[in-house]
């Protein structure tokens, strides 16, 4: 079975926001290429800790997530730093839809979000901040 993939209106989801934020810390990558490298990082920890999830998941017109896991927890990745209004602009669409109920941010360089967006939880995992790198 490939973990990786799930039916979102039918699958039970057992796993909880901390398990993915756990998995997600555990993500490594050393040098980005480009953000498909990071999600096949992201992809390979999830699947490594059966946490399931659909990629490139469509929320609605012009907002596609990168992850949404079974729980409906959104996980948006990035490379380098981006435009921070930006990002939350794009975070803030994400939480206003019902089947998303927590926001996660995996960046190389850390930005700072809100504990809520719309009511629902966010966090921000910095990758180079997991390294002990200073990323600001």
């Amino acid at each position: 079975m490939q973990t990786g993939l799930f039916d979102f209106e039918s699958t039970s989801a057992p796993f909880g926001l901390n398990d993915v934020i756990a998995a997600l810390k555990k993500v490594r990558v050393h040098v980005l290429t480009d953000e498909y490298r990071l999600h096949k990082k992201i992809a390979e920890q999830l699947d490594k800790v059966n946490i399931y999830y659909t990629r490139e998941y469509k929320l609605g017109s012009g907002n596609r997530v990168d992850f949404l896991t079974a729980d409906g927890i959104a996980i948006e990745a990035k490379k380098r730093k981006p435009n921070e209004k930006q990002v939350l602009a794009q975070l803030e669409r994400y939480a206003s839809f019902p089947e998303v109920k927590a926001v996660i941010l995996v960046i190389e360089r850390y930005q700072g979000v809100p504990e809520e967006i719309n009511g629902k939880p966010c966090f921000c995992i910095g990758l180079n901040r997991l390294w002990g790198l200073s990323s600001k």
